[in-house]
């Protein structure tokens, strides 16, 4: 079974809170929009440590490093059977000084042609409601868990 380990960062504004989401890059993904995007996130071995992987991926699609409090959230599996855990941090990143790493990929399949794909190729941030629709539609509980335990420490 496959597993993946990420970071789901939110910030405090005047529009309440706001979530930091990620868009996949490459030319399967280019079209699509609601329920694509993720937190950053990558897949991990059974013998590494996941919050380790899920810091290494962040910085790995964001180009930036992430350190604060990490508060473990409860895992999910996405449709595809992947198991995801994560961690919420409080934390801000520029948008405009974002880069992501890139990866080789045969397209079209079989091809024989290869091109060079940004992991990550959007980077934003969404109120709930915003997030709760362009988000994975089974890291939707990872949303709705931060807002609920940052409502009941207020």
């Amino acid at each position: 079974m496959k597993k993946s380990a990420g970071l789901l960062l939110f910030k405090k504004s005047k529009e309440g809170l706001l979530y930091f989401l990620v868009h996949p890059g490459g030319p399967f993904w280019k079209n699509k929009d609601l329920g694509s995007w993720s937190i950053p996130k990558g897949e991990m071995s059974d013998d590494e440590d996941a919050l380790e992987r899920a810091k290494i991926e962040f910085q790995e699609e964001t180009g930036q490093e992430i350190a604060g409090e990490f508060i473990p959230l409860s895992a999910i599996q996405q449709k595809g059977g992947k198991i995801v855990y994560a961690w919420a941090v409080e934390g801000d990143v520029d948008l405009s000084s974002l880069s992501s790493n890139t990866f080789d990929l045969e397209w079209p399949p079989k091809s024989g042609k290869i091109l060079q794909v940004p992991e990550v190729d959007q980077w934003e941030w969404f109120t709930l409601n915003e997030a709760k629709s362009k988000i994975n539609p089974a890291q939707v509980s990872f949303l709705l868990e931060v807002q609920k335990l940052l409502e009941s420490n207020i």
